[in-house]
């Protein structure tokens, strides 16, 4: 690929700060957030143009920013997640990795503001007995893990979500799999002829097109909560939202995105995108396929930057960090937990002997 060089001057559309060409990427990057801006090249001039969403995006009306009422935001040393709290509350410790080590994080430019939020449902209480049973039901967990009131250290959160919405025409081609038998003779161990059947397979070339809608396609922008525990408890319903107020996060710390719009933009359509394949997979006849292709057409895309609650338990047990997520509408639970290793033990050991003693009786 030629070399491009960034001729004008660019804003980072996520905080504001002037990106830089980085020649190794060929992407415009921000230095402070290390946002990479898509691009195009006019053909024309050959210089770099940004993309219709980083024009919306730098474009965003101040209205649509900032957290309407006074916040203070920190930012973890260690897991780099970035707290909004109220300027009254004096956050101690961070709210996801439990470090005690947080700074003042002073934005470039003010966030977008959330258009809406999901409200706590499942109480501080039913969530604790849940994870009580949670923990219950852990065989391998050591003894001791299930004797701590870990419980006592679980705190309600508002983290950040993109959704997205598209309407797409999608074509597809491939080429379908018919199954079919042939009757095959094979001598077997004896030398004796033998015949069996044997699955043939006769391709055909196959095309055809689907019309799907993509609503509120969700990505996460927390950086705090491990994004496998958040997907076991997904989904949100995003259908019970209630529009963006600032007496909703009253008592709950709430967590500013760090998956930039550009970014989860970016996610959806790769999301969507294997989505496609799956449901142009779907229309494929015969009884198999190979080799298929797509091209989607998107249209009327729209986005949303919506909070949903959780309640999170981070714990150290040993030398480890281990969090148990909550979905704060649902009760939803899924978590990490230390396994005993005397208790795998005997478990293998139980096995091996079973192993031995049905060897013994079948000789």
């Amino acid at each position: 690929m030629a070399e491009v060089a960034a001729l004008q001057k660019h804003a980072c559309p996520a905080c504001g700060a002037q990106a830089e060409w980085n020649a190794s990427k060929q992407l415009l990057v921000c230095p402070f957030c290390g946002t990479e801006a898509p691009y195009e090249i006019d053909k024309d001039t050959g210089k770099i143009q940004e993309l219709d969403l980083i024009k919306a995006l730098r474009e965003l009306p101040e209205e649509q920013r900032g957290w309407q009422t006074e916040r203070r935001s920190v930012q973890c040393q260690s897991c780099k997640a970035v707290m909004v709290y109220d300027p009254a509350r004096m956050g101690q410790n961070c709210e996801f990795c439990g470090s005690p080590a947080l700074v003042d994080y002073q934005e470039v430019k003010s966030p977008i503001r959330p258009q809406s939020l999901l409200p706590f449902k499942a109480t501080q209480t039913q969530v604790r007995d849940n994870i009580k049973r949670w923990y219950g039901s852990k065989w391998f967990a050591p003894n001791a893990l299930k004797s701590k009131a870990l419980v006592d250290q679980i705190k309600g959160l508002y983290i950040p979500y993109w959704t997205f919405d598209a309407q797409v025409h999608c074509r597809w081609e491939a080429e379908a799999g018919y199954h079919y038998y042939v009757t095959e003779e094979y001598r077997d161990n004896q030398g004796h002829t033998q015949t069996r059947q044997v699955q043939r397979t006769r391709w055909e070339h196959a095309s055809g097109e689907i019309d799907h809608f993509f609503d509120d396609e969700p990505i996460a922008g927390t950086k705090g909560v491990d994004l496998s525990l958040l997907q076991q408890v997904e989904p949100f319903p995003t259908a019970e939202v209630v529009p963006y107020d600032t007496a909703y996060l009253s008592g709950f710390v709430v967590e500013h995105y760090q998956v930039v719009l550009v970014d989860a933009a970016k996610q959806s359509r790769d999301a969507m995108h294997g989505k496609l394949m799956e449901l142009c997979g779907q229309q494929v006849p015969g009884d198999t396929f190979r080799n298929l292709q797509i091209e989607p057409q998107y249209s009327g895309e729209t986005f949303k930057h919506v909070l949903v609650p959780i309640w999170l338990l981070t714990y150290t047990f040993g030398k480890k960090t281990f969090q148990v997520v909550a979905n704060g509408y649902t009760g939803v639970i899924a978590g990490r937990y230390p396994k005993s290793a005397w208790k795998i033990f005997f478990v293998v050991m139980a096995v091996l002997l079973v192993i031995l003693l049905f060897a013994l009786a079948n000789q």
